[in-house]
């Protein structure tokens, strides 16, 4: 049986040894672009460097992400990049782009992709393009469960989140941070707005709810669960966290490490209450497996708080200007981090027994007495935050060895010959020409001492082989010097290791030409009386996503609007399709009826000729470009921009009204018959729409590009997008009369 791989997080140096250090297969990484963690510290070129030798002298493979959206001002500049880390021999690239990845596919043949998950890998068509454009490994949704997944049939590698943060959307369809904060989680930037408090309504009045977090997800942790995955058809298990502690890293590697090779060794690993009590000590935001295993609602989310809950401490019993009484349920000690049920938190730097006196523990059972250097009016719950002495245990690890054979073969009359080989590399080294011994001959039990002594390097020899003669002399001095040199050389082929034979190759980038067009003006419409409006206006394009609507008015130019979470079965031959997701594109684009909506995340030229070269007919680009974005952008050819309407700004499979009002019943019919939003501490109204047992949460505002339409004509835009809410025929016919009088003017001049 093939082992999956374990894949570790790092965020920096320290980090990425100590994912090394505890048993790490693969370490991902970022440097200090193009990645989707751009708040971690992240990685220099030099560092870069450093972490790929480091990995490969210890046996382990590095991946770097290039998992953002490019802009076509960036492509040379990551392209640049890439072909540094090619040419310093990194295993593989984790991307997200589609257009970046054609190009690496064909300026870098040998460079292995992996595709990310903002890619949203969900069903086998996405799988099967991927795997037809040279991509080797997909990295699937977190909201697939383990028979989901099991039941995929394209042959490609498959990659799956196994512990750390969840998303409460999926991952790369989520807008919210670029459009409420102007920082692109698409780009690594996300301000994390699932975290912020928010209320439900219902018909505009607020729900009571227990607690003022209703996006905030658990933290993912399937450690007792490892034996099911392990006998999955999945290939790589990934930690989530390059923005957490080298001992959080350290510590959630070496326990998976220990319990998948407990697995494989005898089909069977336990699991400590002391071992989850240390997870939850270095971070959790409550425990949850996730949609692996089918949870949902209360079981997926912790409404309560979004940060750090750690484990319960004690209980106050007492609290007055000075100091504040806790009787311990668990151990403490100073450097601990402690929070209070008000959320106030604080580093023990003194601490006292029940006498009053100062000292550096105290046990379960006692009374801890803290000096109230926050404040503290009043409290019942402490929880611990922060294990100083669980820290000190983490970064107390055994460094990793890397096994290798020596062999000695020292003959009279001939050459000293020694050997190192660590199963792939081998190395050789002569000396001077054995001799009898005069005196004291050279034993062999010394020689193989003297070629043994490994300590100061990362190897250690399982097996020396001697091949001597007897009554020989052999200088310890020669043997240490070679033993030297033949480890240095070792470690330099381990270092500089190359997954694949390094090529380069010069290409054209294919560029489709800009051809002049007229007004094209396509409407996503909510409604039967929308799509009338549409439909008297002479609009070009009416997409609608319920399939009734459109199967009834589909000769007036109407497209369905396609669920952005597609099953394998879902089946639209031969249907006018807006797509919303890349497997449907692949899927249907030969019917020369397909467009691509703005949720594919297209930014550049490159992702728009691969969409074409698909069959694709037109493309909606992402909301998330500015005008100087779109002025740059070369291709602007059956393109549509999005002009007007409430972007779409988070898809997630948790139903915030069925936890909520519904206790998590399984049938929930509650958005039939209400009007259900969120409202942020700011008073913003964000809608929701549910569609196919999904949930779908709108944007407060509108864009509104309609001012600009002039200046977008100038560029070479022509075809203009309006997404519909609420509005009514006359908002629809002044936002219609707003872009087509543009061009009226134009003409008339």
């Amino acid at each position: 049986m093939q082992k999956v791989e374990l894949l570790s997080p790092a965020g920096n140096m320290e980090c990425l040894k100590s994912a090394v250090q505890n048993g790490a297969d693969a370490v991902y990484v970022g440097g200090k672009k193009f990645g989707a963690r751009a708040f971690a510290s992240n990685f220099d070129y030099d560092e870069l460097v450093e972490a790929i030798k480091y990995c490969h002298l210890y046996g382990v493979k590095i991946y770097v992400t290039v998992n953002t959206i490019c802009y076509e001002s960036e492509l040379e500049e990551a392209l640049k990049y890439i072909e540094f880390l090619h040419i310093n021999h990194v295993d593989a690239l984790i991307m997200q782009d589609l257009g970046l990845i054609s190009l690496v596919r064909k300026k870098f043949p040998n460079l292995e992709i992996h595709a990310s998950t903002q890619m949203h890998n969900h069903n086998d068509s996405s799988l099967s393009f991927l795997k037809s454009i040279g991509v080797k490994r997909v990295v699937l949704d977190r909201e697939m469960s383990l028979d989901e997944i099991n039941n995929l049939k394209t042959d490609i590698d498959k990659e799956i989140f196994i512990h750390g943060a969840l998303c409460v959307s999926y991952s790369g369809c989520c807008l919210f941070s670029a459009m409420h904060g102007g920082r692109s989680g698409n780009r690594g930037e996300c301000v994390g707005a699932c975290r912020l408090p928010y209320k439900l309504l219902e018909n505009n009045k607020d729900i009571i709810q227990d607690g003022n977090y209703p996006l905030s997800t658990k933290s993912l942790c399937t450690i007792n669960n490892i034996n099911k995955i392990l006998n999955s058809n999945v290939v790589s298990l990934k930690i989530e966290g390059r923005m957490k502690s080298k001992e959080y890293v350290g510590y959630i590697t070496r326990l998976y490490r220990d319990k998948i090779d407990e697995y494989y060794l005898n089909k069977n690993y336990t699991i400590t209450d002391n071992e989850i009590t240390n997870i939850k000590k270095l971070y959790n935001r409550e425990l949850t497996s996730g949609y692996l295993f089918n949870n949902y609602g209360s079981n997926i989310m912790n409404i309560k708080t979004s940060n750090h809950i750690g484990v319960i401490l004690g209980t106050i019993t007492k609290v007055d200007d000075k100091k504040i009484y806790i009787s311990l349920k668990d151990e403490l000690n100073q450097e601990d981090g402690i929070r209070f049920d008000n959320d106030k938190g604080m580093i023990v730097n003194k601490l006292y027994n029940n006498k009053g006196l100062l000292v550096s523990h105290l046990s379960k059972g006692e009374i801890a007495i803290l000096d109230n250097k926050v404040g503290l009016t009043k409290g019942s719950i402490v929880r611990k935050t922060i294990d100083s002495k669980l820290i000190d245990e983490i970064n107390k690890y055994k460094e990793r060895k890397v096994l290798v054979t020596i062999s000695c073969k020292a003959r009279i009359g001939e050459k000293l010959l020694v050997a190192i080989t660590d199963g792939i590399n081998k190395v050789e080294f002569s000396g001077n020409i054995i001799e009898k011994a005069v005196n004291s001959p050279t034993s062999a039990e010394r020689i193989k001492e003297q070629l043994e002594k490994l300590g100061n390097t990362v190897f250690y020899s399982s097996k020396t082989n001697l091949d001597i003669d007897d009554n020989i002399f052999v200088s310890i001095k020669e043997l240490n010097d070679i033993r030297r040199d033949a480890t240095d050389k070792l470690k330099e082929l381990r270092e500089n290791h190359s997954p694949s034979k390094i090529a380069i190759k010069v290409f054209d980038d294919k560029k489709y030409k800009n051809v002049k067009e007229n007004l094209s003006i396509s409407i996503l419409v909510r409604n039967i009386e929308q799509l009338k409006v549409a439909i008297n206006n002479n609009v070009d394009y009416i997409y609608t996503d319920n399939f009734d609507l459109y199967k009834k008015y589909k000769d007036k130019n109407v497209y369905y609007k396609t669920p952005r979470v597609s099953s394998n079965d879902a089946e639209y031959e031969d249907e006018n399709l807006l797509i919303t997701e890349l497997g449907g594109a692949y899927k249907y684009s030969n019917n020369n009826r397909v467009i691509t909506d703005y949720f594919l995340n297209v930014v550049n030229s490159s992702n728009i000729s691969v969409l074409k070269d698909m069959g694709v007919k037109r493309v909606v680009l992402s909301p998330e470009l500015d005008l100087e974005d779109l002025k740059n952008l070369s291709c602007k050819e059956d393109v549509d921009l999005l002009v007007y309407g409430r972007v779409e700004l988070m898809i997630t499979k948790y139903c915030p009204m069925n936890m909520i009002i519904n206790k998590d019943k399984k049938i929930c019919s509650l958005c039939l018959k209400n009007k259900y939003s969120l409202k942020d501490k700011d008073n913003n109204i964000y809608p929701i729409v549910t569609n196919n047992h999904l949930v779908h949460i709108l944007d407060s505002n509108n864009i509104n590009m309609l001012d600009n339409i002039n200046k977008l004509r100038s560029y070479g835009f022509n075809s203009f997008r309006i997404d519909l809410y609420d509005e009514k025929e006359k908002d629809i016919i002044n936002i219609i009369s707003k872009i087509r009088n543009v061009y009226e003017r134009r003409n008339n001049k």
